[in-house]
């Protein structure tokens, strides 16, 4: 039975389903749920002195995953769960969510997806989850919307 769940949560349509069913398993099996956001890294500007990090786009972008995080925490709570987390945390998207879950000891990882129509698109994308099955350190559940 799974005692911790860490949620991988952006606000998406993919990420509200996975907010839903990760509410819904983390109540049948009195887990403890944790919420983060991963913001990627921002690709810098490119001046001949070398490269000019915005901090103010910066600062922008981890309060609107902030917001993002503090919504799905909110709608937590107005259904009854107890959740933790609201963290936003900075790097590759992969790398960050397999290294919070060794981090809190996870049994279950829970991830939005969404499937892809065209075969360039699933190419030039990649897939988060398919990647995140192949570092994670404990299950992890896809939970795909089309």
């Amino acid at each position: 039975m799974y005692k911790r769940i860490l949620l991988a949560y952006d606000g998406s349509q993919p990420g509200q389903k996975a907010l839903l069913d990760c509410r819904e398993i983390a109540q049948w099996s009195q887990a403890s749920l944790t919420l983060i956001a991963v913001m990627p890294p921002q690709r810098q500007l490119v001046a001949p002195e070398g490269y000019i990090y915005e901090k103010s786009v910066i600062d922008q972008e981890r309060t609107r995953y902030q917001g993002i995080l503090n919504d799905g925490l909110r709608q937590l709570i107005e259904a009854g769960h107890e959740a933790s987390g609201g963290e936003v945390v900075y790097g590759e998207t992969v790398d960050e969510i397999a290294r919070y879950a060794r981090q809190i000891e996870a049994d279950l990882i829970v991830v939005g997806h969404k499937h892809l129509d065209s075969w360039a698109a699933r190419w030039w994308r990649g897939s988060v989850s398919k990647s995140l099955i192949e570092h994670a350190p404990c299950s992890v559940l896809v939970v795909i919307t089309r």
